[in-house]
């Protein structure tokens, strides 16, 4: 359907090269201005960090001009940003001062998924209650290592919760969803936790309804227009859910067409969509696990179909991607550990000296904030 205007006519549909220049922009992956790091991180909100390696490189993506000890500072120094798990129970990069943001708006939906597993060991709300209460006294001298954090709370939780404790990777699991406790820094291989209360100072108490309308404001300002199919995908939220949530902001929507899709976006963005065009080719290397590629049930727009095996692989493994112009022109992929590594890219289709010369001056970059020479290969 076209957007009427108020005078009664009709809005022009929207193209999805305003679209994609619409989400580059609102990614820092166009345009000439460079923001900061936490505003880079915001207006994605949140960057995925599972493998961190990944979380970096994506932010190098639309930061050419970081640095990993940045990156670093802000996590365990200056400690406004916060790796925690977020969207889809999978670990983010988050600023702090939205931390109260994301754990409100998730934490109905993450606790009760937690509660249907938990349940068939015969855990119970109590059982989980006495071992969160644990967690935090074995926390509060500070970080404690996910191996040792272990070893302090077994002899302090009942049979059931050892039971559950043997057959799961991480028992507190449910002192992260209540926000309780987040990821501090890592000590060799292993990661530690540590105490919300101790840890972060610049948090601000958002309540549940609230935090669930930012945190759809900030999806749709960053992945718009979209559908409530690909805000529940992204979130991790049931589409009941999901579908009240969009239902309470129904008056800050507008839904358009694009091209025979229908889709939402904030009314305060149309303007800004209606006018979004590329002045020049936009060509990035973006890492597993981007924000950009996870955020949107159908991958269309992204990836031509018959690529999708190629970036979308078995087992939620994500291909790093050359995207040109918002759409994904092929694969790359790091190899050795040397003093030089090598890239390998497999363009899906004969692409121009043009582009290639691009991808290597991105390469030369990404080299730059690795602090290793990159050599280009590009295979069939």
């Amino acid at each position: 359907m076209n957007v009427k205007k108020k005078n009664g006519g009709m809005n022009p549909p929207i193209k999805w090269p305003q679209v994609s220049a619409f989400r580059l922009a609102r990614h820092h992956l166009a345009g000439e201005t460079q923001a900061d790091l936490i505003t880079v991180v915001r207006s994605a909100s949140g960057i995925q960090s599972q493998v961190m390696s990944c979380a970096e490189r994506a932010l190098w993506a639309r930061m050419h001009g970081l640095t990993r000890g940045e990156i670093q500072s802000a996590l365990y120094k200056s400690r406004t940003l916060v790796r925690t798990s977020c969207m889809r129970q999978t670990l983010h990069l988050i600023p702090s001062e939205d931390f109260s943001i994301y754990i409100s708006a998730l934490k109905k939906s993450r606790r009760e998924a937690l509660m249907r597993i938990i349940c068939k060991f015969g855990v119970t709300a109590k059982d989980v209650d006495l071992l969160n209460k644990a967690v935090m006294e074995a926390l509060s001298p500070g970080p404690v290592t996910q191996s040792r954090l272990t070893e302090l709370i077994k002899p302090r939780v009942g049979k059931r919760v050892r039971s559950w404790m043997q057959r799961v990777w991480s028992v507190f699991r449910s002192a992260i969803v209540e926000g309780l406790i987040c990821y501090g820094p890592s000590r060799g291989q292993e990661v530690t936790f540590v105490r919300v209360d101790q840890w972060l100072s610049q948090t601000r108490t958002v309540n549940e309804l609230e935090a669930k309308q930012i945190l759809l404001r900030c999806y749709l300002s960053a992945y718009g227009p979209a559908t409530i199919q690909d805000f529940s995908k992204w979130s991790g939220i049931s589409m009941g859910e999901a579908r009240e949530i969009w239902q309470a902001l129904e008056s800050e929507l507008l839904e358009l067409s694009i091209e025979e899709t229908n889709a939402s976006i904030l009314r305060k963005d149309y303007e800004a969509l209606k006018n979004s065009h590329l002045r020049r080719p936009i060509l990035r290397l973006l890492p597993s696990f981007d924000p950009f590629l996870l955020a949107h049930a159908e991958k269309n727009h992204l990836v031509d179909p018959r690529n999708y095996k190629h970036v979308y692989r078995n087992q939620g493994w994500i291909s790093p991607v050359v995207m040109l112009d918002g759409r994904v022109i092929g694969i790359w992929s790091l190899k050795g550990r040397g003093p030089q590594r090598l890239m390998e890219v497999e363009p899906f289709n004969r692409i121009s000296g043009v582009i290639k010369d691009s991808i290597e001056e991105e390469a030369l970059g990404l080299g730059g904030f690795l602090e290793t020479p990159i050599e280009v290969r590009f295979n069939r």
